[in-house]
């Protein structure tokens, strides 16, 4: 179990599930996988029977999923009672003269067509069952495809805790990261008034400089170092992101979005870390690991949804 509890589940986009439910009829067999998507792309495979229910299942996935590419199969095996059964000839003979080419073209002359194998290809046996009992599916579909969906969503959420875990650990370093590099900033708050005062000698030495100026390089040189900004919005940041993962629920597009913030913000602290010596190149180091922190949660954060 996550060592990270938030107050609603936050799932992953990845999982799988199969759910199935009998019937007078036959048996209605489901399979749902989920990966990564942008928003909710469902894409249904359903057997002829089942194609008149595809609203049902659409507003049902719907009801219960947010985002993730959605592979849907939904294969019917019709009871022996349940009607008349026809073989579809011309789809078997098709099948065959497949069979043939296929043999002659990998020079295997001596193998033979598996009829078991063809009989259970969907489509093989003709019903009427599309037609006649359209309204006897919905109830046991219905029953079929909420199950799944609750199975796909535990997968997620165990999934998603994984994840959050793994995020916050991350985000822990990358807290720690900033105020380690505020710790430095202090250090190397002399060194910048080192640096500032001797500029300022310097520009002082020509009486024809406009004070004006004088302000402003000083202003310039003093930003130029300090990166105590940087790494006050960075730990904001990164306090916020633990607050998402607390809240829970859907946190894959809000996470983007600040993780984004905290990348500029260590490439910005990792533009300033010139000319402060051996203090500057502690804070390069430590930025460097902050920003390769934030990649990682990047790249898992792609994966919520």
């Amino acid at each position: 179990m996550s060592a990270f509890a938030s107050a609603r589940p936050i799932r992953s986009m990845t999982g799988y599930a199969r759910a199935r439910a009998s019937c007078d009829l036959g048996e209605i067999a489901i399979t749902l996988r989920s990966v990564n998507h942008r928003g909710l792309d469902l894409h249904f495979h359903l057997a002829p029977e089942i194609d008149p229910h595809e609203n049902l299942l659409r507003v049902a996935m719907k009801e219960s999923l947010v985002r993730g590419h959605i592979d849907v199969r939904v294969a019917f095996t019709p009871s022996a009672k349940a009607a008349p059964v026809a073989l579809n000839a011309p789809m078997l003979r098709a099948w065959l003269a497949a069979f043939t080419q296929a043999k002659r073209e990998s020079n295997q002359p001596d193998a033979d067509p598996d009829l078991n194998a063809a009989l259970r290809l969907p489509g093989m046996f003709l019903t009427d069952l599309a037609v006649e009992t359209d309204g006897d599916l919905e109830q046991p579909l219905s029953s079929a495809i909420h199950e799944a969906l609750q199975q796909l969503n535990e997968f997620r959420s165990r999934e998603g805790a994984e994840l959050a875990d793994f995020i916050h650990r991350q985000n822990e370093s990358v807290l720690a990261g900033a105020a380690a590099m505020e710790q430095i900033r202090h250090k190397a708050v002399p060194m910048l008034q080192a640096r500032l005062a001797d500029r300022l000698q310097e520009l002082l030495r020509s009486t024809s400089i406009d004070p004006q100026r004088i302000a402003q390089e000083a202003a310039i040189l003093a930003d130029r170092g300090d990166v105590g900004e940087e790494t006050a919005r960075l730990r904001i940041h990164a306090a916020h992101l633990d607050e998402l993962l607390s809240a829970g629920g859907e946190v894959g597009k809000k996470l983007d979005f600040l993780l984004q913030e905290m990348n500029r913000e260590t490439n910005t602290i990792l533009s300033k870390t010139n000319g402060i010596g051996d203090l500057g190149l502690k804070i390069t180091e430590i930025a460097l690991a902050a920003k390769a922190s934030i990649e990682k949660i990047r790249e898992q954060a792609l994966n919520l949804e």
